[in-house]
């Protein structure tokens, strides 16, 4: 006769099976959590530009594609209505450059000092007070610069209006400075540190081994920073809606008062206009355009980092 086997051994193959079966089945779970969360932003996305595309379509039966691109009068509420997107489109290009003018380089020198200069303390105490600074409602910013930056601006220029793209922009430059230190700051932390003592054993300062080894080896992550510093200047409503005056006028001064892509559409949405109406499809129109300028910047800011990508 043969040996027995006991039966602990028998059933050790069966616990086994049951606990891999288990297991594949919460990856499975957690795999199927996964995929709906990325297909959940994708349709996000694509309802957005149908929503867009669709009313968009109905406002252009109304009026013609070209007026509305070259037309330079934007006067949807008023009897003699005109539907030139120029005026918004100018007041959010200036207000936007002016913004990233003080946003891109001095995020960039905080993220450079934060990165490669500030002591372990220093850094742990200002990246708190720099989130902190991008936690701000935009409406306080909008409301100190209507109140504190305009009237010291005029005692510069004692011309300037109470309201004027320029400190309206000066503001959300301001307001920008943490998305894209925070960032800058973080790619270039992740930069490995034996390129930093390869450039230090060849005598190179630190200021050269950030500026010449550290910001070309992060280039893609500080690309990612004024992409996302570039969006949230395009898209800003609040600060230009209380210190940009809200008026439709096509002018390249940041000394002008001036009206947005966005603070129109937040004029329209007030309800003044009844729903349906060719005014009120204007906002639809409206956020079109904001959404291919957004675009296009992205698109410039990925080709630029596929350039400096290949060369370094």
């Amino acid at each position: 006769m043969g040996r027995r086997v006991p039966a602990s051994v028998i059933s050790y193959p069966s616990k086994s099976l049951r606990h891999n079966r288990k297991r594949y089945l919460k990856e499975r779970v957690i795999e199927l959590l996964l995929f709906l969360a990325a297909f959940l932003s994708v349709f996000i996305t694509f309802a957005i530009i149908y929503l867009l595309i669709s009313e968009s379509l109905v406002f252009f039966e109304h009026v013609s594609l070209w007026d509305f691109l070259t037309d330079t009068q934007w006067t949807p509420l008023f009897d003699d209505a005109h539907y030139g997107i120029l005026p918004l489109v100018s007041g959010t290009v200036v207000s936007s450059l002016v913004a990233l003018a003080i946003a891109l380089p001095f995020g960039t020198f905080i993220a450079i000092y934060l990165s490669e200069f500030a002591p372990f303390a220093v850094r742990e105490i200002a990246k708190p007070f720099l989130e902190l600074l991008g936690g701000i409602p935009t409406v306080v910013y909008g409301y100190f610069a209507l109140l504190f930056v305009t009237p010291l601006l005029q005692t510069i220029f004692p011309s300037l209006p109470g309201f004027s793209l320029l400190s309206a922009g000066l503001v959300m430059g301001i307001m920008i400075i943490p998305y894209v230190s925070s960032m800058t700051e973080d790619a270039m932390r992740s930069v490995p540190m034996h390129l930093r003592e390869g450039s230090y054993a060849i005598g190179a300062t630190r200021f050269q081994t950030a500026v010449k080894v550290v910001m070309p080896a992060s280039l893609s992550g500080i690309a990612a920073a004024y992409i996302l510093g570039i969006s949230r200047a395009v898209g800003e409503t609040m600060v230009v809606a209380i210190a940009a005056g809200m008026q439709p006028n096509l002018v390249w001064n940041p000394m002008e008062p001036a009206a947005t892509i966005t603070t129109y559409i937040v004029q329209v949405s007030l309800g003044d206009l009844p729903h349906g109406s060719t005014g009120y499809q204007t906002i639809f129109a409206a956020g079109l355009t904001l959404f291919l300028l957004t675009l296009i910047f992205n698109i410039l800011g990925h080709l630029l980092r596929k350039r400096f990508r290949e060369v370094y």
